[in-house]
């Protein structure tokens, strides 16, 4: 992708991922857009002219909406909004993170049924395309009356007062757009509301989560056929015939992967006869469980394409019918339900894949050395990174408590229910960078496992995340310090390095 035409109707998860990861982007607006966002920003102006009471564009905010508020203090009304609402702490989200939320929160204003001025649109795409990165803390947003919080934090840079990345370093934001020859903006009438009420931060925490977590739903098939094969089980379950009588696409999907995985095996076929019936759940049932985690993906992609290219801000202009409507699409409780679903998918590819990482550690199962060393006792082995395995697996358990079910009301209860949705979507981002590091130990498992049975080779693809993984990460032969093996794994599950060497032999996972 070299250029990404934004018109508020055509955005998905893969451009959301792609764009949050590469800053040569370039990001323009289709010339549609534009007279959208005119035809309402001129409405604004009528509305204001008329001095009638509308929310949002004359009135205080929240429980403050029945105060009315003059024509000449309408630009500090929004300056005011944006700097109260600042109220942001903890760690700054990633560049990745920001970028995605920037991306769309442009896809939404240019829809142009929010009223917002065009100049603040074109900034924000500015920062975009000059790869200007707002701080903007993860804490603050309840998931409803939109992410207001750290929102507020991306308008304040916009206005010339808040700190961004620019070139490497921290800077004043009006010192970074002086940069790029452009000056800070001047807000008008509902501009500020414009800018923060909308759940741009929770659809592009999901979006992102969406896009990392098929890509572990894939690799977690690849890594359960590569330990199959480390324990000389069998593929039997994996028949197809089986898996018509379930026919879940997602457990269909599964079991296809692992079989075209498996195909032309030495290991496989050397022990045919050897009497083997049933696996272990975890070997035996990947397809139901892998499958079943597929298909909280398959829901939350479903809601997440929906959700970026919905308007998500408050009120709405409705310029063909002469009407401003009051509503509530800030609200964010269909992503918080699917990030927390999509939480409990990937939380349980990492709970199969520690069950699968005892099976290797243990040679009354497995046939290989104890801990997969040959001098057990001398060294300890794997023993320790199978109890790192355990502790994030435990850790993702705790993770996966929905925060969707909890609601604390806000300003005087006038928003009294909300969605947590920013706190679901921060808690998977975290479940799958643990998963990750799970599903790394597995392959620092599984490989060395296929190490014991040479001669004898796998199938072509896990032959060749076999010798992708030897060029990083020796053969083990006596203890050391495991960890940076783990990490070096990590690496290149984080890039697709693994995926995109095996897509090269079979062709693109199911």
């Amino acid at each position: 992708m070299e250029n990404l035409i934004l018109n508020g109707a055509t955005l998905n998860i893969d451009d959301v991922y792609i764009v949050s990861k590469d800053p040569t982007i370039k990001i323009t607006l289709a010339a549609q857009a534009r007279q959208k966002m005119k035809k309402a920003r001129d409405y604004i102006q009528k509305v204001v002219e008329r001095k009638k009471p509308v929310y949002g564009i004359n009135t205080g905010f929240g429980a403050l909406a029945d105060k009315q508020i003059k024509n000449e203090d309408l630009s500090q009304l929004q300056v005011n909004l944006i700097r109260s609402h600042c109220t942001g702490v903890g760690s700054m989200f990633s560049e990745e993170i920001v970028r995605a939320i920037m991306l769309l929160r442009i896809n939404c204003l240019v829809s142009g049924f929010s009223g917002v001025q065009i100049e603040a649109v074109e900034l924000l795409l500015d920062f975009l395309n000059n790869n200007i990165i707002p701080q903007v803390p993860e804490q603050g947003s309840v998931g409803a009356s939109g992410d207001l919080a750290p929102l507020s934090h991306i308008a304040l840079c916009l206005i010339g007062e808040g700190d961004v990345t620019y070139d490497g370093k921290i800077v004043n934001s009006a010192f970074a757009i002086d940069q790029i020859g452009k000056k800070p903006i001047v807000l008008g009438p509902k501009d500020g509301l414009a800018l923060i009420n909308g759940t741009a931060v929770m659809a592009a925490l999901g979006s992102l989560a969406c896009a990392k977590a098929i890509r572990l739903i894939k690799l977690a098939d690849l890594i359960a056929a590569t330990t199959l094969e480390a324990v000389r089980g069998t593929q039997r379950a994996f028949d197809p015939r089986i898996h018509q009588l379930k026919p879940h696409i997602g457990q269909i999907n599964s079991a296809k992967n692992v079989l075209m995985l498996l195909a032309n095996s030495e290991i496989m076929n050397s022990h045919e006869e050897c009497g083997k019936v049933q696996d272990p759940y975890s070997l035996r049932c990947v397809p139901q469980v892998h499958g079943a985690c597929r298909q909280t993906y398959l829901h939350a992609r479903d809601v997440l394409n929906t959700e970026l290219n919905s308007v998500t801000d408050n009120p709405l202009i409705f310029v063909d019918d002469d009407d401003v409507i009051s509503g509530g699409n800030f609200h964010g409780e269909a992503l918080a339900f699917c990030m927390d679903y999509l939480a409990m998918g990937i939380s349980e590819l990492a709970n199969i894949s520690e069950r699968r990482i005892e099976k290797m550690m243990n040679p009354t199962f497995s046939d290989l050395p104890h801990f997969l060393t040959e001098s057990s006792g001398l060294n300890s082995g794997l023993m320790i990174a199978h109890v790192t395995a355990a502790a994030l697996v435990s850790e993702n358990k705790v993770l996966s408590h929905p925060s969707s079910v909890d609601s604390v009301p806000t300003s005087t209860d006038k928003e009294d229910h909300v969605s947590m949705g920013v706190m679901s979507g921060r808690k998977l981002h975290q479940i799958i960078e643990n998963t990750k590091n799970v599903l790394a130990i597995e392959i620092l498992c599984n490989t060395q496992g296929l190490d014991f049975l040479r001669p004898l080779k796998s199938s072509p693809p896990i032959e060749t995340l076999r010798t992708l993984i030897r060029k990083h990460v020796p053969t083990i032969t006596d203890d050391r310090p495991f960890y940076k093996d783990i990490n070096n794994i990590r690496k290149l599950i984080d890039n697709d390095e693994i995926l995109n060497a095996v897509n090269e032999i079979i062709g693109e996972l199911l």
